[in-house]
């Protein structure tokens, strides 16, 4: 009885782990263009505004989504961690990144934020306590150290590293909690609602936010502009975290957080196309030892992790 059980038991957990990986990928692929089109839409508009004014759209939709299909309210302690989840994803990361584009290259950003699955990786496992291989901080330091030396070469060396290469890391930390804490939230609240309930959460500071910047700079953008900013408040930050914290809340989410590594591959390709930006050996080597590193890092921690 007991071989017919395995049998019957064993593809639920295959069927899951496709499930996930599939939910990611689709949140990976919405979240590649955010980059190339963040440079776009900062031809015309100011980063304050694209940072703030993205998350002030996609948090109209999200009352509207959670108004229409009548969502019980979370708890308290829900609310505190949907605090953690808007502080990384809907203020942290948008408005980091937008300022540090500003002075740097969408590829260099791309390449630098390729060290996001290892930093994913490592706050699941600080969040979810569990004790992986010593080898997996290994690769996670090594990987830090590449995206350092990276960012470093393409600003003249250590002593010319620029502000934007300090926001991007900062980005990539603030997105890393963010992207732990939402994906374990996701299980009890669901993944649309969780990200729907941060970007309520975090509206009155992101209304502010955005009505400081139309004072400073009132948006002059062109048609493509305007085009790229709707993407980036309609898709980078609203309906892209619906499959993403899917993805995540299927998991297991160190496993997903994989799928991250090809972003920076096709953010780097979607830069090439849409915005004409050479591809140079710096980049291809850089980006190729931080994708190594972090996937060595991932890779480490499914084979040694174990739970406490």
């Amino acid at each position: 009885m007991s071989i017919h059980s395995s049998v019957i038991a064993s593809p639920t957990p295959l069927l899951s782990g496709r499930a996930g990986l599939s939910w990611g990928l689709v949140g990976v692929l919405a979240f590649s263009f955010t980059v190339p089109f963040t440079t776009v839409a900062l031809g015309g508009l100011s980063p304050l505004f694209i940072g703030a004014g993205r998350a002030v759209v996609a948090a109209a939709l999200a009352a509207c989504a959670l108004a229409l299909t009548r969502q019980a309210l979370p708890t308290g302690r829900q609310w505190a961690r949907l605090a953690i989840v808007a502080g990384g994803v809907v203020a942290g990361f948008p408005l980091l990144t937008s300022f540090a584009l500003t002075t740097s290259s969408a590829t260099h950003g791309a390449v630098v934020i390729a060290l996001l699955p290892a930093a994913t990786a490592v706050m699941a496992v600080l969040r979810a306590k569990e004790r992986p291989a010593r080898s997996f901080w290994v690769f996670a330091s090594l990987g830090a150290v590449a995206a350092v030396v990276f960012a470093a070469l393409h600003s003249g060396g250590l002593g010319g590293l620029h502000w934007s290469d300090l926001l991007l890391f900062g980005a990539v930390l603030a997105a890393a909690i963010g992207y732990a804490e939402g994906g374990m939230l996701s299980r009890e609240l669901g993944s649309w609602q969780t990200v729907s309930w941060a970007l309520v959460l975090a509206a009155p500071l992101m209304v502010a936010l955005t009505a400081v910047s139309i004072a400073e700079a009132p948006p002059a953008a062109s048609p493509v502009e305007w085009l790229a900013f709707g993407y980036l408040a309609v898709v980078s930050m609203f309906l892209g975290f619906f499959a993403w914290y899917r993805g995540l809340a299927i998991g297991p989410m160190a496993r997903v957080s994989q799928i991250q590594l090809v972003q920076p591959v096709l953010t780097i390709s979607w830069a090439a196309l849409l915005l004409g930006e050479p591809l140079t050996w710096s980049t291809v080597l850089g980006g190729a030892a931080v994708i190594l590193c972090a996937a060595l890092a991932v890779r480490t921690r499914l084979g040694g992790g174990r739970h406490r």
